[in-house]
């Protein structure tokens, strides 16, 4: 027998409370870096930071959009899953401009590690948070785990890309110094 929709999301309230709320403090965290940064001499440029550290505040914001639609009181499935698709989109269509915005030169030269952690990984995650929302639509049993895979993956994106800012900022301004 198939668990509804919002009895197995519910299920997952206290994983949901956890993520969101390390998303939330890590986006106030990031307030604080690019503060950090701004005080610095560092050279840098608009286009660097919306390429590299504002995409994080967006990924820890999905979490956070993703941890309240799950812990939302929904009367079915279905709305959960269209909020959930929706932010997908809006997730998708966000890694689009950011791959436009890779693709444009700067003076820092990028590898294949930025590639990964800044433009495939955020786009499997937003495209596993689109499929999941049509299967918990249909009460699939694996569709709590995709979204939480997706939301962990998101967390995990912004993490590494906040750190990879911050340790690239410090070595650029020890090395400026």
């Amino acid at each position: 027998m198939e668990t509804s929709a919002p009895s197995a999301l519910a299920l997952w309230e206290n994983f949901y409370v956890i993520v969101g709320s390390s998303a939330g403090a890590l986006t106030g965290l990031m307030f604080v870096v690019i503060t950090l940064i701004a005080d610095s001499k560092q050279p840098r440029s608009l286009n660097d930071i919306n390429t590299f550290a504002t995409p994080a505040i967006v990924h820890f914001s999905a979490v956070l959009l993703i941890s309240a639609v799950v812990s939302a009181p929904w009367p079915d499935g279905q709305m959960a899953a269209y909020a959930l698709g929706l932010g997908a989109i809006a997730g998708i269509v966000y890694m689009i401009i950011v791959l436009r915005r890779m693709l444009r030169p700067t003076r820092y030269r990028k590898v294949l590690e930025d590639w990964i952690w800044h433009v495939v990984l955020p786009f499997l995650a937003y495209i596993i948070l689109l499929g999941a929302p049509m299967a918990l639509r249909d009460d699939h049993r694996w569709a709590p785990y995709a979204i939480a895979a997706a939301a962990l993956l998101l967390l995990f994106i912004g993490i590494h890309n906040a750190w990879d800012t911050v340790t690239y900022m410090v070595v650029s301004q020890q090395e400026h110094s």
